[in-house]
């Protein structure tokens, strides 16, 4: 009897996470032949003849590996939360970086300050033509909002961030890069997109000149953008980002012209 009661347990808990909304696990083979593992988030209902906007998010360099769970440490369970699946419906893609990668440059960058990041577009990494072929897959199908795509990235995804709107501005509404950096140089290109920055003023692995910087040229080329910047704090500046009051509200809010 006691063991049927834990089975039932089982089953009813199991039951509850199904209902909740699970990340389904995924492998996407890009057209050379690359394995990318990745986490998927459905809405939770696909109403015929709607769209529903997508959600790319890149993890940090302390996620990267091949077991396809770590992507999900920071921020990607807020869309699991029961209230945001109903009000922001979406396709959520958390892709993971293979261990030896580093999402949109071939190595570490050897300085994250600003003036020393690359100033010119490399070629697109291995990981990085894989997410890009991922994203586009589900750009082509219908139920897709594509004027209300996001993106969405951390330390190293707040640079992968940075790197992936620079060179196809045309796909993004809006961008949230949270302490990451980039050369001020690159981002003319990304004036059309709504950006969001948040970074903490003590952070000691990627300096914050790196956002403030970001900021200054985002604003000068006429960009739509917000700088958030929280004081006395370290690299873990997602936490305060993703506890911010709108977070949610004004991503969802945003759309490509």
């Amino acid at each position: 009897m006691k063991k049927l009661i834990i089975l039932c347990g089982f089953f009813l808990l199991s039951f509850y996470a199904l209902a909740q909304g699970e990340y389904e696990k995924k492998v996407f083979i890009s057209s050379a032949g690359d394995s990318l593992n990745y986490r998927l988030l459905r809405p939770e209902v696909l109403k015929s003849g709607k769209k529903y906007p997508v959600v790319l998010f890149l993890h940090g360099s302390g996620e990267r590996g091949n077991d396809n769970e770590k992507q999900l440490t920071h921020g990607c369970r807020m869309f699991q939360n029961p209230v945001n699946r109903e009000k922001y419906p979406a396709f959520v893609l958390c892709p993971q970086c293979p261990l030896t990668g580093y999402w949109g440059y071939s190595s570490r960058p050897v300085s994250f300050l600003p003036s020393e990041m690359p100033a010119s577009t490399e070629e697109l990494t291995p990981v990085f033509r894989s997410v890009k072929e991922l994203l586009d897959t589900y750009l082509a199908m219908p139920q897709v909002d594509k004027s209300r795509i996001y993106i969405i990235g951390l330390s190293m995804g707040g640079m992968g961030t940075y790197d992936l709107v620079c060179r196809f501005p045309e796909i993004f509404a809006a961008a949230v890069p949270i302490c990451g950096t980039v050369n001020p140089l690159r981002l003319k290109s990304a004036k059309n997109v709504s950006f969001r920055i948040f970074h903490g003023d003590s952070d000691d692995v990627v300096p914050v000149e790196g956002s403030r910087e970001a900021y200054k040229a985002l604003k000068a080329c006429g960009a739509k953008v917000e700088y958030i910047e929280f004081p006395g704090c370290n690299h873990g500046s997602w936490n305060p980002a993703f506890n911010y009051p709108d977070f949610m509200s004004w991503l969802f809010s945003q759309r490509k012209k």
